[in-house]
């Protein structure tokens, strides 16, 4: 009798840990990972809600996440537990059947000077930890309570300087897309600065149990690195090449054991002259032994970037039938608009990529790469800067013939090496496709691609005569209100009581020769009716032996960068919108078996111009879709603020509604209690849209 009690008792409690075990392992009701899993396609086998019931969906709940800004996050669902963040790059969970917090961590005061895209999900069936960036910091959360895991790094965070050489612990970085995990890694994005002052951009993995980290791939090669001779010597250990980061995200083969890492550009990003060659590992697709790190293959989309051209989005991983047989693929979206698409094992392109002469008449000094790579198929899905001609103005446009003149006098060429006359990026420079990433049906082939149709114009600046201009204003500035008292030369009176203002920054700091300025002190005025950028002028003048030049080390050598970007400019109209002719938003499904477009329709609309009859423009877009496998493709990602549902196979609009605010990130489905949930986080701000703090939850009545 004793036996069988004995025997009863392990079995319950064999049953207790089975069932708690289960509570923490994802299932199929779940959105387990970023966009949905770890091959990134964005997609559910959940069919609650079908194409004949879509229209009847209502808001189920609504959270209020806190602070009121842009969300770009794409919260996991695991077990009726939705975990996200909020703007103020807060980590929390919820009761995913009623939106009801259940616990929050970070700091709402901090500016993070970022946004994150969400959170990762570890399990080993009795640990279960969610792990997320605040800042430079990788914490390591209890997932059932939020609290710190202690037994991670140091208090349940370790800095992501860690491994990174000594000339980037004191750099910028953060990390704003969630790290990918593979049994007990986590292999972590990084988010660098985009100038030549960047932390170099190596892809590391740690262990989500200790924090230690396990390897690294230095993605500007060591010596005796594969890719080493693309860059200058020893490019690695100088200060002025970093970044060929990657910051959008990877997907992993979890049966194979590859991770497929897609970089950006090297640093600064639109002048190279000081990294001629191709610049490998930046912008590639590049596919790695997860457990180690090792380099299996890669594939550079544009060599020597000098137009930001990193690849936006994670790869998607699925099967397409090529060439009579079915090969299990990766695709990989673009900036530019193109798709490539290749063998995951071997790295081999499935449809021919051309390397095409694109020019080489770049600014002095620089190099400019002699070919870009161009694929046989699909064709882009978005329109390319060589397509457009005075005739592709806006007809809406109430500056029409000034758009012309200012068309006309651009480079339009695809991949034309930046210049002071200026060239036309398009797509832009957040693409085409971008950060949101691509939805796609694994089994049968198709990908689901929306894309912005907004020209950009890239002018560059010559840094030296930018700086003899600067001096001249602010010399003018600086006879007209203190020569008289200071002197030509900065030396001052000192018989009449004027003090010589040479070296005057090494006695005062800035703020407070600003003050006096402006207020006066003793004999001396204030100058009220400067305004700021006058007195700017003045303080640069004062301390002109600086002149703001970037200097670089290079050993012994000083480097500078002598053009610049003038800005992130949009080529507009008058009124705020893209100068070319819609559409400017679109979404586009590819049959990726053949090549071949299934359909193209405009994505969003211009509100005002809908007013007035005028349809079917597109918007600007940024968040992804999400798909289904019984034919229902959902997303929001609009400037009009819309959250719509279409019909997969033919692009047919079956349901809309209007968000909170407009919807910039990429929603998540799951099921709970026996429902089907569809949730988006709505920040709205982007594109000077209002701004919001609310995740909203639809579901069927």
């Amino acid at each position: 009798m004793k036996s069988k009690i004995l025997l009863l008792s392990a079995i319950a409690c064999l049953l207790v840990f089975i069932g708690s075990s289960f509570l923490t392992v994802p299932s199929n009701e779940d959105w387990p990972s970023y966009l949905g899993g770890s091959d990134r396609n964005h997609y559910s086998t959940l069919n609650q809600i079908t194409l004949e019931n879509v229209n009847e969906l209502k808001i189920a709940w609504t959270y209020a996440s806190g602070d009121s800004a842009q969300i770009q996050a794409n919260p996991i669902i695991i077990q009726g537990i939705l975990y996200s963040v909020n703007a103020s790059v807060q980590a929390f969970a919820l009761d995913a059947a009623s939106g009801k917090e259940i616990w929050r961590f970070g700091d709402p005061l901090k500016n993070w000077a970022s946004t994150s895209r969400g959170v990762s999900y570890w399990t080993d069936g009795k640990d279960s930890r969610i792990l997320y960036t605040a800042g430079p910091n990788l914490w390591a959360l209890d997932a059932k309570t939020g609290k710190p895991v202690l037994s991670f790094g140091q208090g349940g965070k370790i800095d992501l300087h860690t491994g990174l050489p000594e000339i980037a612990q004191n750099k910028f970085i953060v990390s704003n897309t969630p790290g990918s995990i593979y049994q007990d890694l986590i292999i972590m994005p990084l988010r660098l600065s985009e100038g030549e002052d960047a932390a170099p951009g190596d892809i590391r993995a740690f262990n989500v149990k200790s924090g230690k980290l396990v390897w690294t791939f230095h993605t500007i090669p060591y010596p005796g690195e594969f890719g080493y001779k693309t860059f200058p010597k020893d490019a690695y250990k100088n200060t002025y090449v970093g970044a060929a980061n990657n910051w959008a995200g990877m997907a992993v083969d979890e049966k194979r054991g590859i991770i497929f890492v897609p970089t950006g550009s090297a640093g600064y990003d639109f002048w190279g002259g000081n990294r001629p060659g191709s610049n490998l590992f930046a912008n590639c697709l590049i596919a790695l032994d997860a457990k180690t790190g090792k380099r299996l293959w890669h594939f550079q989309t544009t060599h020597h970037d000098l137009w930001d051209r990193d690849l936006p989005a994670p790869p998607n991983l699925i099967r397409v039938k090529h060439q009579g047989k079915y090969i299990d693929a990766v695709a990989q979206i673009s900036k530019q608009g193109f798709v490539f698409l290749f063998n995951r094992s071997t790295g081999k392109p499935l449809f021919p990529i051309t390397e095409k002469k694109v020019s080489t008449q770049g600014l002095p000094g620089e190099k400019p790469w002699g070919t870009q790579p161009f694929p046989s198929k699909p064709a882009p899905y978005a329109r390319q800067s060589y397509e457009i001609s005075h005739l592709d103005v806006s007809p809406y446009a109430e500056n029409k013939d000034e758009l012309i003149q200012q068309l006309k006098k651009f480079k339009k060429d695809f991949y034309a090496p930046p210049s002071e006359v200026g060239t036309l990026i398009l797509p832009g420079f957040d693409g085409g496709g971008e950060w949101g990433g691509a939805a796609a049906d694994p089994e049968n082939g198709i990908i689901y691609i929306n894309s912005n149709e907004m020209p950009w114009v890239q002018k560059m600046e010559n840094q030296s005569e930018k700086e003899k201009l600067k001096i001249s204003n602010a010399k003018r500035l600086y006879q007209n209100y203190c020569q008289s008292c200071h002197g030509p030369e900065l030396k001052g009176n000192s018989l009449s009581g004027y003090p010589s203002l040479m070296d005057i920054f090494k006695r005062r700091d800035k703020a407070f020769v600003k003050q006096i300025i402006q207020q006066g002190k003793g004999m001396m005025p204030g100058f009220t009716q400067l305004k700021n950028n006058e007195i700017e002028s003045i303080l640069t003048y004062l301390g002109h032996e600086d002149k703001q030049e970037v200097s670089l080390q290079n050993s012994s050598q000083k480097v500078k960068i002598p053009y610049r970007m003038t800005g992130y400019n949009k080529f507009l109209d008058v009124n705020g919108r893209p100068g070319i002719k819609p559409p400017w938003g679109t979404l586009n499904a590819i049959d990726l078996n053949t090549g071949e477009y299934l359909w193209k329709i405009p994505l969003g609309e211009d509100t005002e111009l809908a007013k007035k009859g005028i349809k079917n423009t597109g918007t600007e877009n940024y968040g992804g879709p999400l798909l289904t496998s019984n034919g229902l493709l959902f997303i929001g990602a609009t400037k009009d603020g819309k959250f719509r549902a279409f019909e997969s196979k033919t692009g047919k609009l079956v349901w809309e509604t209007n968000l909170p605010a407009a919807g910039f990130a990429t929603p998540s489905t799951y099921k709970v209690q026996g429902k089907q949930f569809i949730v988006i986080a709505c920040g709205g701000t982007k594109l000077g849209t209002p701004k919001n703090n609310q995740y909203v939850a639809f579901a069927l009545p």
